[in-house]
């Protein structure tokens, strides 16, 4: 199967690109022609916009941890993702993307999940918009996200279970983009994150980052200093990091990124393509990509953005990562001080803010936006295994 590249657009440095199978290229460029043409339309803007007001509840708030911050010597604001409907971020970028398939005269979505969320986010838009929905999962993915998975199902979307490879996101994302392939002209490939080929990390980027845009002029009505010093977000793939980071990329904060420890494609990768662009991916001895793991399945990803990648190479962003159990602290820790039960992804970066502060990595008296991209509240079997409440 011959395979190629497009160079630019849609690189970042020698990141992203198009990397995919001869026969998808029309599609992924019908993608972008759409793309463009609709993002420069005001009343297509106009109609996304007055979805996520009316629809998902946005502007989302800034909601200070006054408990926190005080416990841990630096000043903790939280961008409150996990208050949207549906309960993350993922419904801003499916939003924008099920308009778009419309507008393309597409008949129906697909869509690959992890921790469920961007599967239920499509769910809603399908049954919003008339559209039918098939969300492909893997079968790790789907035992330990079973809520998840009947809220899809409720919603009226197919759940396709993969039972190849680790059975989690990575082998999903291979076979919606395997079915997309096989229905291109009727289906609309909607991805959940800053990953795939172009336009895919870009698009999903200027969906998300109304969380940027949003939580830049939050800060500014509420920080002495107009922008936080720190602005924190978990990152798999990256889309929740991606739209927040897009808001203050242009500003003295220092970004920093939080992986899973067995997930750290940013932090530990090297270069490779996979899911059809060039990044930073686990990898063995022989090049080949290696599994992930986390307890937090929207973590459970080998690779990162090319855009993230990018950043790091600049130095403009920073990638650490947190463990399993220090994520499971710091969800509790944030239930108890503030009464918000963060995702576990969400609370990867949670982590990190606990970990660093009053150290030089986040020095005492410092502020700190935190993006909680999603709610725990589908966590709460893993929780009940793992967490130590005491």
């Amino acid at each position: 199967m011959t395979v190629r590249a497009t160079v630019p657009p849609g690189r970042y440095g020698s990141y992203g690109g198009r990397y995919v199978p001869e026969s998808l290229i029309p599609a992924c460029e019908a993608v972008a022609e759409a793309f463009s043409e609709a993002w420069a339309d005001p009343r297509f803007r106009g109609s996304l916009t007055a979805l996520l007001s009316a629809h998902v509840g946005r502007p989302t708030p800034l909601t200070p941890a006054v408990r926190l911050s005080a416990e841990l010597g630096v000043t903790v604001l939280l961008k409150r993702e996990d208050l949207t409907h549906t309960g993350s971020h993922k419904i801003n970028n499916v939003l924008g993307q099920a308009l778009l398939a419309r507008r393309m005269g597409r008949t129906r979505l697909i869509a690959e999940t992890g921790a469920g969320m961007h599967g239920v986010a499509t769910a809603t838009a399908g049954a919003l918009l008339g559209l039918p929905v098939t969300v492909f999962m893997g079968e790790r993915d789907v035992e330990r996200q079973a809520h998840n998975v009947f809220r899809m199902r409720l919603l009226g979307a197919e759940v396709v279970t993969v039972t190849t490879g680790s059975r989690t996101l990575k082998d999903a994302t291979s076979e919606a983009m395997r079915h997309w392939v096989t229905d291109a002209d009727e289906a609309y490939y909607c991805v959940g994150s800053v990953i795939g080929p172009h336009p895919y990390p870009m698009m999903v980027r200027e969906f998300q980052r109304v969380i940027g845009d949003e939580a830049r002029q939050q800060c500014a009505a509420e920080l002495p200093a107009a922008t936080p010093d720190y602005v924190v977000a978990c990152v798999g793939g990256g889309s929740n990091a991606a739209g927040t980071f897009a808001g203050f990329v242009e500003t003295s904060a220092k970004l920093v990124g939080v992986e899973a420890e067995g997930g750290s494609g940013a932090a530990n990768g090297e270069v490779g393509v996979l899911h059809g662009f060039r990044s930073l991916f686990l990898q063995d001895e022989h090049g080949q990509i290696r599994e992930a793991h986390s307890i937090a399945a929207g973590l459970d990803y080998p690779g990162v953005g090319p855009e993230h990648a990018y950043l790091r190479d600049l130095g403009r962003a920073r990638y650490v990562t947190a463990s399993d159990g220090e994520a499971i602290a710091a969800a509790v820790r944030l239930a108890r001080a503030e009464g918000v039960l963060p995702a576990i992804e969400s609370a990867h970066a949670l982590a990190w803010v606990v970990r660093a502060a009053g150290t030089p990595e986040l020095p005492s008296g410092s502020t700190v936006l935190v993006t909680l991209s999603g709610r725990g509240d589908k966590d709460v079997t893993t929780l009940i295994a793992e967490a130590d409440l005491g």
